[in-house]
């Protein structure tokens, strides 16, 4: 795997799990709950879009790496729908803000990984 893919998903579940302590400290068990089940939604669906682009090995020609970004972004969609759709269905007690917050500090990381670019 490229050194940037794995500091991005790495740094994604870092914060989530930075974000699950302090939500259990200031909030509740089921608040850092929420936020880990969250950053997981965006680390697992994040990881599935490399490995799908990854996998059709598009090499140099522009119109097979776009195709392969679609694909990827495609079941990153399909998994993100998923995830949350299995969350609301089997985890009646999910507390939806902290949810979100952590799905969220996972895209968080991609304006950071463009700044380390610079």
């Amino acid at each position: 795997m490229h050194p940037q893919v794995s500091w991005i998903l790495s740094r994604q579940a870092a914060l989530a799990i930075v974000l699950a302590l302090l939500a259990w400290v200031i909030f509740s068990v089921n608040a850092a709950l929420s936020v880990v089940i969250g950053g997981s939604i965006g680390v697992i669906a994040n990881l599935g879009y490399v490995l799908r682009a990854m996998r059709m090995n598009a090499g140099i020609d522009p119109v097979k790496a776009y195709r392969a970004q679609a694909a990827g972004e495609g079941f990153k969609f399909l998994l993100t729908l998923a995830g949350f759709a299995l969350v609301f269905l089997k985890f009646k007690e999910v507390a939806v803000f902290p949810l979100f917050l952590g799905y969220a500090s996972t895209l968080v990381i991609f304006w950071m990984a463009l700044l380390k670019q610079r």
